[in-house]
């Protein structure tokens, strides 16, 4: 399964903008800039991205993980703050904070087992660390 996102910039890094398509066009020519990466402005940006797509993964895997487990789960939400150093620009971790409604059968010591091990083996959690390849046409 692929699954693929585009993206487009015009102009310098302070002046230019840019649109992000996702293949679903869930996002569709959303707009992001240098003012909705670093600063306060309309539209997302690359960070912002990743948390979504790591609290939407994690809180799908702790579900999953719940099932597997034999217990159904309730009401699940996470919120993932990217830590973004600005001297260095990197990433310098995601913390996930995951509430969630009591589940008959799950003690408290339980669900943060099953979480640690969502947190670990999520899809997302996972990819931070692959390898990159890299293919370049430029015409």
């Amino acid at each position: 399964m692929k699954r693929t996102a585009h993206a487009h910039w015009n102009g310098t890094l302070m002046d230019g903008k840019g649109e992000i398509t996702t293949q679903s066009t869930t996002l569709n020519n959303t707009q992001y800039s240098f003012k909705t990466r670093f600063q306060e402005g309309v539209g997302t940006n690359p960070e912002e991205l990743l948390a979504a797509a790591h609290a939407g993964c994690f809180t799908m895997a702790v579900g999953a993980q719940l099932s597997r487990a034999g217990f159904t789960p309730n009401d699940l939400t996470t919120e993932a703050i990217l830590d973004l150093d600005m001297a260095t620009l990197s990433i310098t971790g995601i913390h996930l904070d995951l509430k969630g409604s009591a589940i008959e059968g799950v003690s408290e010591e339980k669900f943060k087992e099953i979480a640690e091990g969502a947190k670990a083996n999520c899809i997302i959690s996972k990819a931070l660390s692959v390898p990159i390849t890299l293919d370049v046409v430029y015409q």
